[in-house]
Parts: structure tokens; sequence; C-alpha cells
């Protein structure tokens, strides 16, 4: 009986000790909490480019109501002739402006005169619209849209 005793102890006591052993249990802790960590770094980077994306497409939108806002109806070159500005010429100098696109989406503008002219104090209103590509690590990618309107009275 003696020795069944010394045995039952023998295996507890050695199922204790590969319950309490600590080699290993770092690495499994590690593999654990990487792929939280990555995705957790990785969406802090897509936030951080989507806010840069909205004040690209806020400044583009201010440039083009700017570039709308001088070349009225009235606006004439040196040389006497007519530099009015169209809706579609507004939404190309808005798409070549050359702002990086670091964040892979697509970017467009829409022009509308609100006051239906384009007469010295009637009002030029620009809405660039970019979608986002939002890519995380685990989670499923989707697109965000972006939007942002400036409007002003145009000048001359």
């Amino acid at each position: 009986m003696t020795n069944t005793r010394a045995l039952v102890t023998h295996r507890t006591n050695r199922l204790l000790r590969l319950l309490t052993w600590q080699e290993g249990s770092a690495l499994v802790e590690f593999a654990l909490t990487v792929p939280i960590l990555f995705s957790f770094f990785f969406g802090l980077i897509e936030v951080s480019l989507a806010s840069y994306c909205h004040q690209v497409i806020s400044e583009s939108a201010r440039e083009g109501t700017r570039y709308a806002m001088v070349h009225g109806s009235s606006c004439q070159t040196g040389s006497g002739t007519s530099c009015t500005v169209t809706a579609s010429a507004v939404n190309s100098f808005v798409a070549a402006e050359g702002w990086p696109n670091l964040g892979g989406g697509t970017m467009s503008a829409n022009t509308t005169f609100p006051d239906g002219n384009q007469a010295a104090g009637s009002r030029v209103q620009v809405t660039v619209t970019y979608l986002f590509p939002f890519r995380v690590p685990f989670i499923p990618p989707s697109t965000l849209t972006m939007s942002s309107t400036s409007v002003t009275y145009i000048v001359q």
C-alpha cells in the first residue's frame, strides 16, 4: 500500500509541476497579444491617414472656390480676353492640384453656382468627395466617404 501511495504522490507532484511549469508561457502570451497590438497600431495609422485625407479635401475645396472667385464673369486677362471659368474648369483645377493621395482612394469635385450665374457678388460652391479605403487587420475592409464643401462670393 505504501508503494501505491508513493506512486500516487509522485504522479500528483509531477502533475502539479506540469501545471505550474512556466517555460513557454511568455511565448504564448506574446502570440496572443501581438495581433491585438498590431491591429491597434495599424488602426491608429489608418485613422491618422483618414484625418490627413479629410484635411486635403478641405483644402482642395477651398482652393477650388478661390480659383472660381477670381475668375468670374467680369474676369479679363491683360490682353483683354475673357478668363471666365466654368464649373467643369473648376472641377478640373481641383483634380489637377496634385495633393498626395496617401489614402489610395478616389476624389471627385462638384462645382455649382447657387445664385445661378458667375457675376461678381454671386456665390460659388465647391464640394469635394473622397472615398477612403479603410483597411485594418482582422476587420473587413470598408470604404469611408468623406466630403467637404466651401462656399464663397465671386469678386470679379
